[in-house]
């Protein structure tokens, strides 16, 4: 009896498959550091709106610190 196998593998090229189309694939890293960078650099400035100075008028300032000092 003949045990002889034919193994013969015929590969399908899917062509959705980001390992086989080099450009598609460059061009999909590019766009997500992009859009990464692009969001993180948002976020930080929009953390840095948020959490902004807010201006305080009610600071008392002893009088000899003054520009002018008054001296008793």
């Amino acid at each position: 009896m003949d045990t002889q196998h034919n193994n013969l593998h015929t590969d399908l090229d899917n062509p959705h498959d980001i390992e086989l189309n080099k450009p598609s694939k460059s061009r999909f890293l590019f766009l997500l550091s992009f859009f990464g960078f692009f969001i993180f650099a948002w976020a930080g400035c929009y953390n840095l709106y948020e959490h902004k100075y807010q201006k305080n008028d009610n600071v008392t300032v002893p009088d000899n610190t003054l520009y002018e000092p008054k001296y008793k």
